[in-house]
């Protein structure tokens, strides 16, 4: 066994962005460790250590690699060598392929008492030094950097994200050689721009944290706990405040200081009279400061803010970014003044001049579209006149505030000013809410609108853009879903499932209609099929996410429920029914898969009772009473029940089966049985194929 030592590769370089720098720290584990291994050098956990200006691996590595004895079986001798001893064509290619002269084969017998040839090398030990001079080198010009353009310094032509002003490389107390773009490894590193500049001897790796730390420079895990531990101090401080971090910001802000100071600022009391969620987005997006909220969850005038400089200079810092910050909210409350000054009305007709998509016209038009959605949607899930009302008034306005001059700066907030200047002019509490929600929910997890005409609009809003894009047939590819159409309908399904209390199914008519009424062509049953099959899908895939076995969901799928509230529902219940009593439902799915292969649909269920025997006379009875059973379990959407009443035919099914030839030779006896097993089949028709779940999980 090789003797093995720590290893230190730092790249140190200008002020990396955050994001290509984050990115960078997933790539170096595994392209050090491949390298490693590629190169036969044993090692240990890779470590990864980052600042905003240096990638850093640390690892145990073997000096030497070990040496090896390569044998590799070939072709049977007999193909190998012709009856004059030359070797043949297979025995050149497999010497060629082994990196040896085909007179170096060796022939012997195997375990399977045929004779071979071998191809055996001995590969000696190589030391790790010029081993790891090539892979650190070429781990710098491997990475990648997507979205990012590299950059050139030096005289000569390799690049990196940033320009690289020194590379430390250590094996032990030696030395790794390693260029690139005219910079020379060595042993030292560089302490923080202010605290302590210049270089800094690394004597080996395993002081090289001490080193950084001695020199004002933090590791990622110690600064993120460092700014945490300060969030929370000033939470404490501040009797039920908050202060919102959000997780990408977080990150970004712990990527770009080597030595983190949590301070505190403030500003001008008027910029609370400002729409919070843009003074919030405009600290977070802008200057990533962090917004402090109050125990009742408003927002107050202090902001934190992390420092990279010295702590004893706090409050200048605190000063000029207070000074910073005043006018990025300055700009922020003249949008915001600006915008009341126009009426929503005047907002909504510059529309025509933005463009939804080519072929689909305006926003404007979009939104004429919503309207007319709206009503349709109010009207399936059975909504009063008033809600219906809100709903059409919300949908007329909800993209008003797209050319707003605030949603222009910060489109996150779009729909969220909207509700601001609704309420400014006016509207209701509802219409205001409403146009405020109705890009809910915008991810997994994120909430539903609050009230019933924000999930009216939002299903119209996401609806109408599905329905759009599958007419001018560009639905979502396998790569590709510019318009997050897959996302939408998640949304959709969890409004109907949770709110509306609707199906999807009925939606997608008027959705169509509304664009065939602007004049776009389409065949609209097939483009119907397609978007149903779509949500659909999307409903399924929800299934399986909740645990629900695949053959339910499928079993489900082939029923005739698909309003979301009772598809889940009724999964559900057949999944509660398969864990409660497994026996009973096995034998009825496989008794209805027996049935369903037998029946023969032409033939009709209209049996004759005179010819009929106790076990079919039986099913008959049981089938009947088992058909009104369930039709009203399914209307009063009670799907225990209904399950409680198809198992009630798992007594009957079995003694039909066990008692009954069922393929007599008398027709009349065969086509009488026929139908009653027609009969049988039709009262789980509509609501599950039960005999996708004969098979077991």
């Amino acid at each position: 066994m090789a003797e093995t030592r720590d290893v230190l590769f730092e790249i140190g370089t200008e002020e990396m962005p955050s994001a290509p720098l984050m990115n960078a720290v997933k790539q170096l584990p595994k392209l050090v460790a491949d390298g490693l291994d590629a190169a036969g050098l044993a090692h240990g956990e890779i470590r990864v250590l980052s600042t905003p200006r240096r990638l850093a691996v640390l690892s145990t590595v073997a000096t030497e690699t070990e040496a090896v004895h390569d044998v590799k079986r070939g072709p049977a001798a007999n193909i190998a060598f012709d009856a004059d001893g030359n070797p043949t064509k297979a025995a050149e290619g497999f010497a060629r392929k082994c990196g040896i002269a085909a007179t170096d084969l060796i022939r012997r017998e195997d375990t399977d008492g045929r004779e071979y040839v071998f191809a055996e090398k001995d590969i000696p030990a190589a030391p790790a030094m010029p081993l790891l001079s090539k892979l650190f080198h070429d781990t710098i010009a491997n990475l990648e950097w997507p979205n990012y353009r590299s950059q050139r310094w030096g005289s000569t032509h390799e690049t990196f994200v940033r320009p690289i002003r020194w590379i430390c490389a250590l094996l032990g107390s030696e030395v790794i050689p390693v260029s690139y773009a005219d910079v020379e490894s060595g042993n030292t590193t560089r302490g923080h721009r202010v605290l302590a500049p210049g270089e800094h001897t690394v004597a080996e790796p395993a002081v090289y944290e001490q080193v950084l730390e001695a020199a004002g420079v933090l590791s990622e895990e110690r600064r993120r706990q460092v700014i945490a531990e300060g969030i929370a101090k000033i939470e404490a401080e501040r009797t039920g405040a908050h202060v919102d971090t959000p997780k990408k910001v977080l990150d970004e802000v712990v990527n770009l200081c080597e030595w983190p100071t949590v301070l505190v600022g403030t500003f001008d009391e008027e910029f609370l009279h400002v729409p919070h969620e843009i003074i919030c987005e405009s600290m977070l997006s802008n200057q990533r400061y962090f917004p402090i909220y109050d125990a009742e969850g408003k927002l107050t005038r202090e902001f934190v803010v992390v420092g990279n400089g010295r702590p004893e200079n706090a409050a200048t810092i605190i000063d000029g970014n207070e000074r910073v910050v005043r006018a990025r909210l300055y700009d922020a409350k003249f949008f915001y003044d600006e915008d009341l000054k126009v009426p929503l009305e005047d907002f909504r007709e510059r529309l025509a001049q933005v463009d939804f998509q080519k072929k689909l016209g305006t926003v404007l038009q979009k939104s004429e579209r919503m309207e007319d959605l709206a009503l349709a949607i109010a009207s399936a899930a059975h909504i009063g006149a008033h809600a219906a009302s809100d709903a059409q008034r919300a949908a007329h306005l909800a993209k008003a505030d797209l050319v707003s001059s605030a949603v222009v700066e910060f489109t996150s907030q779009q729909g969220v000013m909207g509700g601001y200047y609704a309420k400014a002019a006016g509207e209701s509490d509802e219409v205001a809410a409403a146009i405020r929600d109705h890009y809910r929910p915008r991810f997994a997890g994120d909430e539903l609108p609050q009230g019933i005409a924000g999930c009216i609009v939002a299903v119209a809003d996401k609806l109408d853009t599905i329905a759009g894009m599958f007419a001018i047939d560009e639905p979502p590819t396998g790569s590709k879903d510019p318009f997050a159409l897959r996302r939408s309908a998640i949304g959709i399904l969890n409004i109907l499932r949770e709110r509306l209390h609707c199906g999807y199914e009925e939606l997608v008519g008027p959705a169509l209609d509304a664009y065939a009424e602007q004049g776009l062509e389409f065949d609209k049953a097939t483009v119907a099929t397609a978007v149903c099959t779509f949500i659909k899908g999307r409903m399924e895939q929800m299934a399986r996410d909740e645990k629900i076995a695949p053959d339910t969901v499928a079993a489900v799928s082939a029923g005739a429920v698909s309003a979301p509230v009772d598809y889940f529902a009724l999964a559900h219940a057949l999944e509660d029914a398969r864990e409660s009593d497994p026996e009973t439902f096995e034998n009825l799915a496989t008794a209805y898969a027996r049935a369903s292969h037998l029946a023969d649909p032409s033939l009709g269920t209209d049996v004759d009772e005179s010819i009929m025997g106790e076990a079919e006379r039986s099913l008959m009875h049981a089938t009947d009473a088992a058909r009104e059973f369930v039709q009203i379990a399914l209307e009063k959407k009670d799907f225990q029940q209904l399950i409680s009443g198809l198992a009630a035919l798992r007594e009957p099914i079995d003694r039909f089966f066990d008692d009954v030839m069922v393929m007599e030779q008398d027709m009349a006896l065969r086509e009488n049985r026929l139908r009653l097993l027609n009969r049988f089949e039709a009262v789980f028709a509509g609501i599950a194929d039960m005999g996708a779940l004969a098979k077991k999980k």
